[in-house]
């Protein structure tokens, strides 16, 4: 990063120190004497995750000398324009949440502990579709397994106030021993929490109260 920005590597660990003075999803902190400038910037990117997501993978784009667009279309032919440049936004910041979920959760599913990556899904707790201000923050996201991220879209499980699984009454209905082993052996069951981005407690309820089947 120091050699992207042409800064010294001191001076970004200054800085991201300064960031971690404000961040308020952790709970050790950096500096302390963070100035104004840093409050702003801080402010201006941590409520606008869209733009925060896009701007940091082209800066990486760009360090790692790849094409973004040719990274994320293998042919662009049926795309052009804006169209194009929607298609390649809407991809990359997709990626960009799921590498932010998934770092989060140390690669591992928050439910069961599965760590294949390929069977980890970065889950929204309110729909991609619903809420377009907060699709990319990662406190709107859960790591979760293939399985267990299609039950919590469809409302067959949520989690309360403490976050522990909560199976809803059309799962507990089933009297397939493979359906009880997978979801009702963790009723009860706090997740695994994150090491920063705590799932936020309004989403949560946003699912509770909207999408989980009671």
């Amino acid at each position: 990063m120091a050699e992207l920005i042409g800064r010294t590597a001191s001076s970004v660990a200054y800085k991201l120190a300064n960031f971690a003075s404000i961040d308020p999803t952790l709970d050790r902190k950096g500096a302390s004497n963070y100035s104004k400038l840093d409050a702003l910037v801080w402010e201006e990117f941590f409520n606008d995750w869209e733009g925060l997501s896009f701007e940091s993978e082209k800066l990486l784009a760009q360090y790692e000398k790849r094409d973004l667009v040719q990274e994320v279309i293998s042919s662009t032919e049926s795309f052009v324009g804006s169209d194009r440049d929607s298609l390649v936004k809407i991809r990359v910041n997709q990626n960009f949440f799921r590498k932010s979920i998934l770092a989060s959760y140390e690669n591992t599913c928050c439910i069961t502990g599965i760590k294949t990556p390929k069977l980890l899904v970065a889950s929204h707790i309110i729909p991609w579709s619903q809420d377009a201000q907060n699709r990319l923050n990662p406190s709107n996201g859960l790591c979760l397994n293939a399985l267990h991220d299609k039950a919590f879209d469809s409302g067959l499980i949520t989690l309360d106030e403490k976050f522990r699984v909560v199976v809803s009454s059309e799962m507990k209905q089933k009297t397939l021993v493979s359906e009880q082993r997978e979801f009702l052996s963790y009723e009860g069951t706090g997740i695994t929490l994150p090491k920063k981005f705590l799932p936020s407690q309004e989403f949560l309820e946003y699912h509770r109260n909207n999408i989980f089947v009671a």
